[in-house]
This record gives structure tokens, sequence and C-alpha cells, in this order.
């Protein structure tokens, strides 16, 4: 069953119009009939000649067979274009016995089959056996071979064109045929892509919020909570604390509004701030400083080559893993963050001393729960790893002899891997 053909005024890039489409694609059935008709018309117009005009007056048997013959040679048009050989053999048959047993000429639905032959036959050896056919009958039904005339010629020479220009046709349709396939297929690719596309934005922007939101909310929780154990005793200090809980709550605001941003049609014209990077890694550790006193950073190297993608996921990292400390270590765990750009990859280091020995076995559980096989949507540690492995590189994270825990990331800066 065919397809409909496609609105072109609903495609982008294609003209509002289709191709005109003739009697014969339109309705091919019923142009097969009238094209049986008038070959069978023609053929009895020929036969009303001086030479064969008595086959019209049905006065013997021969009279009744060429007029039968003439009839199944024309009316088997209507195949001519699921069975075109096979048609060609009837009506060439039919052409044959008229010439050389019956007091008739030949018919003309014979130059039909010719052009159906070359312009639907599937299979070349069977289209080239029929025209070979029909050119051996042109030769000597002609005597060409014996007297040459120009008669001959121009008989033998229609013959061929009429098979050639129906070949030329058929080729020149199948190419269409494989434009449109192909057409078809680079769209469906495109539309694939479009949605491959969206789906990776949505894991990425899931996986901003995760960090975004894991990371100021647990800055939050530990800031309230020292607020309201200091709020009696020292309401200035749990003033300031609760001022900490209120600017982390607006940085959270502001940074998903900028992941959301993206989802918001073209036409909004807020203003997005930009992506977190190497350089703003300063600001992150005096914020988590505020909850976590002990933060010892240092960096190396040179962060101006370091692509975009690169620094955003080194932030993120860092974040996730000074959120992990204070969630399971607290505020009085030691942390060193070193992150070092290193000709062709950045390396990336967060240890801390884990001394909290309740909250360390819990937080060894719950990293072995994120890193788990069985939860593939996992964030934390996992997502870390991922972003690691999307741009090439490697991340392992797990307790040290020490007690302590460690992050350790290598992201590759160049198009090569690590």
């Amino acid at each position: 069953m065919k397809s409909p053909p496609p609105n072109t005024s609903q495609v982008p890039g294609l003209p509002g119009w289709l191709p005109f489409r003739g009697p014969f694609e339109r309705w091919p059935h019923l142009t097969d009939l009238l094209i049986a008709i008038l070959m069978f018309l023609l053929t009895l117009l020929m036969w009303s000649g001086r030479d064969a005009r008595e086959v019209l007056a049905l006065q013997s048997l021969w009279d009744v067979a060429a007029f039968q013959c003439a009839f199944i040679g024309c009316f088997a048009l209507l195949w001519r274009r699921s069975h075109p050989w096979q048609v060609h053999a009837v009506v060439l048959g039919a052409t044959l016995m008229l010439e050389l047993g019956l007091p008739a000429n030949g018919i003309v639905a014979l130059a039909v089959s010719l052009y159906s032959l070359g312009r639907y036959e599937a299979n070349t050896r069977a289209s080239f056996i029929g025209v070979l056919a029909a050119l051996v009958f042109a030769v000597f039904d002609q005597r060409v071979l014996l007297q040459p005339t120009a008669a001959g010629t121009v008989v033998i020479m229609l013959t061929w064109a009429l098979w050639y220009i129906g070949r030329r046709l058929r080729f020149r349709g199948e190419y269409l045929r494989l434009l449109e396939e192909r057409t078809e297929y680079l769209e469906r690719e495109r539309n694939a892509e479009a949605e491959r596309a969206v789906a990776a934005e949505r894991t990425r922007i899931a996986r901003e919020m995760h960090d975004v939101v894991a990371h100021q909310v647990s800055l939050m929780t530990v800031q309230a909570g020292a607020a309201r154990a200091i709020s009696r005793n020292n309401p200035e200090a749990a003033s300031e604390a609760m001022e900490a809980v209120e600017a982390a709550g607006r940085q959270a605001m502001t940074e998903m509004r900028h992941l959301l941003g993206v989802l918001r049609p073209a036409s909004d014209t807020a203003a997005l701030t930009p992506q977190p990077d190497l350089n703003d890694l300063p600001a992150l550790i005096e914020q988590v400083r505020q909850v976590l006193p002990k933060v010892d950073f240092a960096s190396h190297g040179e962060f101006g080559q370091v692509p975009t993608r690169v620094g955003l996921a080194a932030y993120r990292i860092v974040q996730e893993s000074l959120t992990n400390v204070i969630k399971h270590v607290g505020a009085d765990a030691s942390v060193q963050v070193r992150v070092s750009a290193e000709p062709g990859y950045l390396e990336i280091c967060v240890r801390d001393d884990g001394r909290v020995s309740g909250k360390q076995s819990a937080r060894v559980a719950s990293v072995e729960e994120k890193t788990g096989a069985a939860q593939p949507g996992g964030h934390g540690i996992a997502g870390m790893r991922e972003r690691a492995e999307l741009l090439g590189g490697h991340l392992r994270a797990g307790t040290r002899d020490d007690g302590g825990f460690e992050v350790y990331a290598q992201l590759p800066t160049t198009d090569g891997r690590i």
C-alpha cells in the first residue's frame, strides 16, 4: 500500500506545490483500457485498406480468427504494467500469426508493448530478449537482409527507439525513486538525531539540577541547623548563618533559572548568567568554608586553554565532592582540593580525613548504592563518573587507608583520550 504524498506546504525548505501528474499516473487502469481500445480501433482502421478489407466482413473462419488475434493482442495491454514481457510475448505472437498464417496485417499494439517492455520490465535479460525478438521479426518481415529499403530501415529503427525510450524512462524513474528514498531516510535520521539531542539535553539538565540543588541544599541544611543550635546563646551568629542560608538559596535559584532557561521559547529575553568554570572555584571554596572551615584549595597550571565543557565538568565534580563531604562527614572534616592543568589533561583530586566514624560508614554505604550497576539513573558519584567518561576521561572514588575518602579524576583538554 503506497503512502500518501507528503504535504509539502508544511515541510520547511520544500516548495508548496507538487509536480504535475498526468493521466498515466492518476488513473493507470483506465488509461490502459483506453489505450487498448485505441490500439484495437487503429488496427481495424489499418485493416480497412484494400488488402485486408475482406477480413472485416468476417465471411470465413480465418477472418474470425484474425479478428480474435487482434482483440486478444490489443486488450492484453491491460496487463502491460504488471506483466510486461508476457504481454509483449502475446502481442508479438498475435502479430506473427496475422502476418504468417492469417489474411491480415499486424496489429498496432506492438508499438505499445515494445515501450511497455522497456518501461516496466525489471528483468534486464527478459527485456533484451523481447526487443531482439521484435527486431528479428521486423528484419524478416521487411526483408531488409534480401532487399534493404528506407521503409524497412525506419521500421527497425522505430522498433528499437520505442523500447529504448521506455528503458530510459525506467532508469529515470528508478533514479527519482532512489532520491525520494534517500530524502526520506535523511529526514528520519534528522528527526532521530533531534530526538537524541533532546534526550541528551534533558539528561544534562537533570544532572546539572542535581548538582546545584544537592550542593546548595546541603549548605543550607547545615547552616540552618547551626543557626538553630546557637540562636539562644548567640543571636548575632545565628543571624549571620541565616543570611548565609538566604544567600545560598538565592544562588541556587539563579543557577536553576539559568538551567531552565534553555526550555523557554526563543522570544523570552530574560538574561541568562554564564555557566560556572574553573575561574569560579575560589568563590565555591569560600562559600563552602562557611560550613567547612578546614578546606585547603590549591590550583596549578594555566586554565585559559581548558575547554568550556571540561571546566564546567571539573567545577561540578568539585562541587559534588564537597557536597558529599558536608552530607556524610560534617562540618569538622578537613578537606583538600587540588586542581592541576597538565599538558593534555586536567587533574582533579578532592580528599578528606573522614574522622566521623558513624557517618563515615553510612557514607560508604551511600557511595556503594550510588555506584551500583543496578541504578543506571543515579547521581552523585555515578553522575561525576558519567561526566568524566563523556569527555573521554575517567574518575575513581573510594576510601583511603587512613579512613578518609578521595575523589580523583582526569579530564582530557584536547581531542585525544586518556
